[in-house]
């Protein structure tokens, strides 16, 4: 969500590293240019304000004037101003005795009963019981939406027909006190607007249990709208948290800079696709590097551990060295490389010219060409994987009309996987000086 902003960043930035010295008027013309990308990117108006002044007071003072690169330097500024702006890291609360009870609140569309699943996971993962609570009574498939989600997740749910929220939260701490669960999630109703009726179910909810967290939901995609629901929540409730949802979608995203400046509320969670597993831990430092062309690569190991089994893992790195390594090993490697996410979003955590590629590459085709990938392995037989050297011309004439490909598109691939397989055996006969040697 963040491409706009970051290009017109990077372009800045790039401006600057051709500078042997900066001028005051360079300083100036680059900070114009910030402004203008922040704004533009949806960011508050004041967030954007002060978050320049910063900059630039800093931009012309001794700590430039006095770097061996003053536009490196200006980006390290740049970087940090941004990670102040985003505020602190602000992990779950979890202390206290079991169950504790964290409340979803947001209004109708945020995403709040599949950030409630997506919590869930998350939860569970970290060695947490979890029970998740349908006290949604009015919006329709509101508590078999949740159901759902708790089937696939083989969580427990928790509803009550017929009776108020407050009541169904009260009888959801009792099941949970009695069941042995050491976190519930309350899936509380939502509006279409801010109105003192929600505000008020949610204040006797408050009332009723004591509440570990309470985290707003908020749709991210819908700008500075956000900045001014959360607002409005927290007069109404003691917010402890925010989750902002759709942050993969193609917005803006200045709410997420602004949001935490304007309404003192952190962040604690990020949606980032519609998986039960795309939630992130909010980590501004993490954040700060992606929308400023940097890459994550802390995510993207996260990703790649969440993924990958190790054994699995393992097998093929031994395989690869010891030149067995087959197309079914590769068919098993792109399953694998399938659960990360989308190309288009590995490509976004990688630094430097990677995540620059992601820009220039259109994520549609790195999706279709991987398709065609799958599609091609998938219509060769068990053998055929395992020994490549089968694949003769009346092979790849029936792969190709099996993955409704061209005969072209199998035998690229074939060559691809030759080239790697070679390269694998040469660097198991050369060792590690034969790939400082093949790498340079």
């Amino acid at each position: 969500m963040f491409e706009n902003l970051t290009q017109r960043l990077n372009g800045v930035f790039d401006k600057l590293r051709r500078r042997g010295k900066l001028s005051e008027r360079d300083v100036d013309e680059a900070m114009r240019e910030v402004r203008l990308a922040l704004l533009e990117a949806d960011v508050h108006y004041k967030v954007t304000k002060d978050f320049v002044a910063r900059l630039r007071e800093r931009a012309v003072g001794r700590e430039v004037s006095r770097a061996l690169n003053p536009g490196q330097q200006v980006i390290k500024i740049v970087h940090e101003e941004m990670i102040a702006t985003l505020g602190e890291p602000a992990p779950l609360d979890l202390h206290g005795p079991k169950p504790r009870l964290i409340m979803l609140a947001g209004l109708q569309g945020s995403g709040k009963t599949t950030a409630a699943g997506k919590l869930a996971h998350l939860l569970r993962a970290q060695g947490e019981r979890i029970l998740l609570v349908a006290a949604d009574p009015y919006r329709p498939a509101a508590v078999q939406q949740l159901q759902t989600l708790g089937e696939r997740l083989d969580i427990e749910v928790f509803s009550e027909p017929g009776i108020a929220p407050p009541e169904i939260v009260k009888k959801a701490h009792a099941r949970a006190q009695k069941g042995g669960f050491s976190v519930a999630i309350l899936d509380t109703a939502g509006r279409s607007q801010l109105d003192n009726q929600l505000m008020a179910e949610l204040r006797a909810i408050h009332q009723k249990v004591e509440l570990a967290e309470v985290l707003l939901v908020v749709d991210a995609m819908i700008g500075q709208e956000a900045v001014n629901i959360a607002q409005g929540f927290r007069e109404a409730v003691p917010l402890t948290g925010l989750i902002l949802t759709k942050m993969d979608g193609d917005a803006r995203g200045g709410a997420a800079i602004s949001i935490r400046s304007v309404t003192g509320v952190p962040i604690k969670f990020l949606g980032t696709g519609e998986g039960l597993d795309a939630l992130e831990v909010y980590d501004p430092a993490r954040l700060s590097s992606r929308i400023l062309g940097m890459g994550d690569v802390i995510g993207l190991i996260e990703r790649a551990e969440a993924a990958f089994d190790e054994e699995i893992a393992e097998q093929q790195a031994s395989r690869m060295l010891s030149g067995e390594f087959s197309l079914d090993d590769f068919a098993k490697q792109l399953q694998q490389v399938r659960k990360m996410g989308p190309i288009g979003q590995l490509l976004e955590l990688m630094p430097g010219g990677m995540g620059r590629m992601a820009n220039a590459i259109d994520p549609r085709d790195a999706e279709k060409q991987f398709k065609k990938t799958e599609a091609i392995l998938s219509s060769m037989t068990t053998e055929e994987r395992l020994k490549p050297k089968v694949l003769d011309a009346s092979r790849r004439r029936r792969i190709a009309s099996g993955s409704g490909t061209q005969v072209q598109d199998v035998n690229q691939l074939i060559k691809q996987y030759q080239e790697a397989r070679n390269l694998m055996k040469r660097i198991k006969k050369s060792g590690m000086r034969g790939m400082a040697g093949l790498f340079g």
